[in-house]
């Protein structure tokens, strides 16, 4: 009998310059564990005339996670952040009671040269006791995570606890997020080793999932604590994420995220009225999709 819940297959979205398949929230499934978005971008080529510029945003009742596999982006944040990440580094914003930011090509790349983007957007919903904590950063090299080998099988704790350790990233909730890759055929086991829902991005390769072969550009959502093993293809590269599911129902409104309407509502308001802090020295302001309509 079949351990899997469902398999998303990567769903197009256009995010200005170039598309991001969108993994999360699902139809069938709006959360895994606390993880309540996942776009994978690219792998993308930005030519020298379409630089990435996300102007500037609001968050509210999420933690942000950037994950890069291949390229580079300058956050800047109404914190007064400015950190540029490379791939294998984690920027982990909390935002909390509201935070704007921005994100951009960095302008070593802005070079008249085309270059390749790749990587994660995650959102992390909050627990309801932290919705409206100050917003904080952090910012964590590839070095800072904890590594180890299998044989010719890498992993890399991104964020959270798994396979009995834990990962710098302050987190405010019992989750996970693993990177794995390996070089020859490797049968994962995650019994015991990671707790609550599992979600698997096939970024590379291909998995046999119980009955289920499943190649890249898709995700399965396995039963709660009931994964069955899986059997990673030579040269496989998977991120698994979950964790305990949050007890509260949570709404999304474009970039906020609650266990409240009436929060979301407060924070849509706010948005309009520009009472949210600003990214300092950017006058920039992405206007919300009901007011586009307007």
């Amino acid at each position: 009998m079949s351990n899997i819940d469902l398999i998303i297959e990567e769903r197009p979205r256009d995010i200005g310059d170039f598309l991001v398949g969108r993994l999360l929230p699902f139809r069938k499934k709006r959360t895994v564990g606390p993880f309540i978005f996942i776009d994978h971008m690219g792998p993308a080529t930005i030519a020298a005339s379409h630089y990435m510029d996300v102007d500037q945003h609001p968050h509210v009742g999420l933690a942000t996670l950037t994950f890069l596999l291949d390229g580079e982006i300058m956050h800047k944040d109404s914190i007064g952040t400015v950190q540029k990440i490379a791939p294998g580094s984690v920027n982990w914003m909390i935002a909390g009671n509201g935070v704007t930011h921005t994100e951009r090509t960095p302008e070593t790349l802005r070079n008249g040269l085309d270059h390749t983007i790749h990587g994660y957007q995650i959102w992390v919903a909050l627990p309801k006791d932290k919705e409206d904590i100050a917003p904080e950063f952090h910012h964590f090299d590839r070095n800072d995570l904890p590594s180890w080998n299998d044989g010719t099988t890498e992993f890399t704790l991104v964020a959270g606890k798994g396979y009995g350790k834990e990962s710098p990233v302050p987190v405010h909730s019992e989750l996970f997020m693993v990177e794995i890759k390996n070089t020859e055929e490797y049968v994962l086991h995650t019994e015991g080793q990671l707790f609550g829902e599992i979600g698997i991005c096939v970024v590379e390769g291909a998995i046999q999932a119980c009955e289920h072969h499943v190649e890249k550009g898709n995700m399965l959502v396995s039963k709660l604590e009931d994964a069955c093993s899986l059997t990673m293809a030579p040269n496989t590269h998977l991120i698994l994420f979950g964790g305990q599911p949050l007890p509260e129902e949570r709404f999304i409104y474009w970039n906020f995220v609650s266990s409240s309407k009436d929060k979301l509502e407060a924070a849509k308001e706010r948005w309009r009225k520009k009472e949210f802090p600003k990214v300092p020295g950017d006058t920039t302001y992405v206007t919300m999709p009901e007011e586009m309509k307007r």
